[in-house]
């Protein structure tokens, strides 16, 4: 299929993809939400960090004023140049502790309380999160004290420093952050998209537009999808659409020519039955002629014309798909057998050797008119086959063996022929595809195999046999105790 072909059934679906959400647009919802989660998940670890980071840059810088303030005599610094070391420290007091005493260095404005306490020694990274997030939703002037390490003989310092200079910076750096994250969430998004859409959008909308085309004309072998060499799950599944649809197109194919050739037959049938009933009433008067020899085959001659004349008018019902329901009562085989062999045209004197190896009394539970003709068809095949060999090909024979396994019945039916090609083993029991000779339909294997299915039988082509053997088994029905023992006592 090429992209011209696919180029109106795309047309078709574009309308409906207007009015309802597609894959496209679904797949660019899921993509947004993503990204902005991902977003958010970086964002507050980053703010969390940026608000510890500006806690300890305050904490250093204390440590560096201390060691001025603390290195001069007591009462040296002014005022002024005190002021001036905690404004460029953005703090309101400097305090350290040594041993039990804790010493106020600088002092510059302190308010009589203070709003927040912040111990950075054993500061968690969730404590950083909650405490950051806490900061930027408040308002107002509110005030901190901030505990650390002190590096030299202190054992902490403290800074007491306003909070809003620093939710200001936090607004600065979210913001800073949130531009840089929104251009990254739309290069990641579109990217994601387009790598989304390639690789399982644009295939799935090329199987859609397949089945599409191919639902509206399932007979033309031009809406058949053409597979890509991917090795993925699209990829098999390209390949398993377009296998089913050439076995559906094939498929179609034969229904076709053979609901056409089923009206031919019935056609012709329905004149035959006509021909028949005439020939039956001539074999009834053939049947009152005193001739011995008359006498002998008009009884033959009067149940070929039923079974042709019953066959011609089943087939009458062939467009049904469907046999009629077996008529099963115990058969017994022997006379099937004599009887198939004269229908076959198997003479003693024929080139083809006959041999029949039956249990002697073999019956089975079967309509005896579709066992005949599950034999007589396996029976023929096996004859044509060994006429198609050369005339030195050595030993022509047909064998059947019957015997019984419990309560199945087992049949046999083979030949010395030149057996079945591996190429039609595959669809062997189906009309127009198990063919084995030239100008074979491959319907009376599809036949019998119907018939004996009817019967919950199977039959299967034995492996490993000199030419072609059939294995027929047909299991007896399961029969009521009570039923039984009526059946033996009124017998």
């Amino acid at each position: 299929m090429t992209e011209n072909d696919n180029q109106p059934i795309l047309e078709r679906l574009r309308p409906k993809r207007s009015r309802r959400l597609g894959l496209s647009g679904k797949l660019l919802l899921l993509t947004i939400p993503l990204v902005m989660i991902a977003a958010v998940l970086v964002y507050v670890p980053a703010i969390a960090n940026f608000w510890s980071n500006r806690l300890n840059d305050r904490l250093a810088a204390a440590n560096t004023a201390a060691l001025v303030l603390d290195a001069a005599p007591s009462g040296m610094v002014p005022d002024s140049l005190a002021r001036q070391i905690l404004t460029s420290i953005n703090a309101r007091g400097v305090a350290i502790k040594m041993g039990q005493q804790r010493r106020l260095l600088a002092s510059a404005d302190l308010p009589a309380s203070i709003d927040h306490d912040f111990d950075m020694r054993d500061m968690t990274v969730w404590s950083s999160i909650v405490n950051s997030l806490k900061m930027m939703t408040e308002t107002g002037d509110h005030t901190m004290r901030v505990i650390g390490p002190s590096p030299g003989r202190a054992q902490f310092i403290e800074v007491v420093t306003d909070e809003k200079p620093l939710r200001r910076a936090m607004y600065r750096f979210s913001r800073n952050l949130l531009g840089v994250s929104l251009l990254l969430a739309v290069l990641t998004a579109a990217l994601v998209y387009l790598a989304l859409h390639f690789l399982f959008v644009r295939p799935m909308r090329r199987l859609t537009a397949s089945l599409v085309g191919f639902h509206e004309n399932p007979e033309s072998a031009a809406r058949i999808i053409v597979p890509s060499h991917r090795s993925d799950e699209i990829g098999v599944a390209e390949r398993e659409l377009a296998d089913m649809q050439r076995d559906l197109v094939s498929m179609l194919h034969q229904k076709s020519r053979l609901a056409a050739l089923g009206l031919a037959v019935s056609k012709i049938n329905h004149d035959l039955r006509n021909l028949l009933a005439s020939s039956q009433l001539l074999s009834d008067q053939l049947a009152s002629v005193p001739d011995p020899r008359v006498q002998r085959f008009a009884p033959k001659l009067m149940r070929s014309l039923e079974r042709a004349i019953a066959f011609c008018q089943s087939t009458l019902s062939y467009g049904k798909v469907q046999e009629p329901a077996p008529d099963r009562r115990p058969v017994v085989v022997e006379p099937v057998i004599a009887e198939v062999r004269e229908t076959a045209g198997l003479a003693p004197d024929a080139s083809i050797t006959w041999i029949s190896a039956i249990e002697r009394g073999l019956t089975i539970d079967a309509d005896p008119d579709q066992l005949f003709r599950v034999l007589l068809n396996l029976v023929r095949n096996a004859a044509q086959a060994l006429e198609s060999l050369a005339g030195d090909a050595g030993v022509r024979q047909i064998r059947i063996i019957g015997r019984r396994e419990g309560s199945v019945a087992i049949l046999e039916v083979s030949d010395t022929g030149p057996g079945v090609p591996a190429k039609v083993r595959e669809h062997l029991f189906e009309a127009f595809r198990g063919a084995g000779r030239p100008g074979g339909s491959g319907l009376g294997l599809a036949i019998a195999a119907e018939l004996v299915r009817a019967h919950d039988g199977d039959i299967q082509l034995v492996e490993g046999t000199l030419g072609a053997t059939f294995r027929i088994t047909i299991p007896d029905r399961p029969v009521e105790l009570q039923t039984f023992w009526n059946e033996r006592a009124s017998a």
